[in-house]
């Protein structure tokens, strides 16, 4: 370190300058010490307050609602009117499934006749006695989501058949793809069962769709309409739908029914598209 004599002082003279100098310059930097201090003190002080107040009111993401469903919810299903579950595939991946897991020794299993169609299964875990209405029903479903739907048809035959005639085991030779099945011995029959379902407004605390066969819907919907095969694709289809049952409901009703979603109506019609019935 290098220090600049005054050569008109006396060397006492200049170190007490330099004494004096050196007692500045520690008290400016116990100064600035102390001011870094209260500095990052302050800092620290307002970064607490930032954090307190970002946690007080900080908004956090509502987690969803997981509502468990049904086990039966993965596939088609409904109620019948004698309080039957009915559930059939959706695809060959839940045909499948429904055949394979679910089915019981006193289920009954309906196909309509067209290749490709889904398989229903009247549940029947109480071995009741399966109505004439319940069988009916079951085999409009299964009618009305087979490609007899998007063939255009207006009618189609159905057969039900018992658990045990139905097996996984092809003829020898031959190869069953995924979602088929053999069937074997007699068959029942429901001949020229008609294409047709129910599409209904549930008014509870909210507008419910449910769909089905026609005389499940009519009981347990405030509003419904009947669709079957036509061309009207399903979004188009489902606008005309939700019109139809505003202009037929309750004015009390209308906002409910006005917040339907349109997808939810959309998923209940086969093949994608369709039409009202009169």
């Amino acid at each position: 370190m290098k220090f600049r004599i005054d050569t008109r002082k006396s060397v006492p003279e200049n170190a007490n300058f330099y004494y004096k100098e050196s007692k500045k310059a520690k008290k400016k930097v116990e100064g600035a010490k102390k001011a870094l201090e209260e500095t990052l003190k302050k800092i620290e002080e307002l970064e607490r307050e930032q954090t307190g107040l970002v946690e007080r009111f900080q908004i956090k993401p509502r987690e969803k609602e997981k509502k468990k469903g049904e086990w039966y919810e993965r596939f088609r299903w409904f109620f019948s009117s004698d309080k039957f579950l009915v559930i059939g595939g959706k695809d060959a991946t839940t045909n499948e499934i429904l055949i394979k897991k679910y089915l019981e020794k006193d289920d009954l299993v309906f196909h309509a006749d067209i290749q490709g169609a889904p398989f229903f299964v009247i549940k029947n875990p109480d071995g009741r006695e399966i109505s004439e209405e319940t069988l009916k029903e079951t085999a409009e479903m299964a009618v009305s989501y087979s490609k007899a739907w998007k063939a255009g048809w207006g009618s189609c035959n159905v057969y039900y058949v018992k658990p045990e005639q139905v097996s996984k085991k092809a003829p020898a030779g031959e190869y069953l793809v995924k979602g088929a099945f053999m069937i074997h011995g007699k068959k029942d029959w429901f001949r020229g069962t008609e294409l047709g379902l129910g599409i209904g407004f549930k008014i509870n605390e909210k507008s419910e769709i449910i769909s089905g066969p026609v005389s499940v819907v009519e009981k347990k919907a405030r509003y419904f309409v009947k669709i079957g095969p036509g061309d009207k694709k399903s979004k188009q289809l489902a606008e005309e739908i939700k019109v139809v049952v505003l202009k037929n409901a309750r004015e009390e009703d209308h906002e409910k029914i006005k917040r339907s979603r349109i997808e939810e109506i959309q998923k209940s019609i086969p093949g994608g598209k369709g039409r009202i019935k009169k």
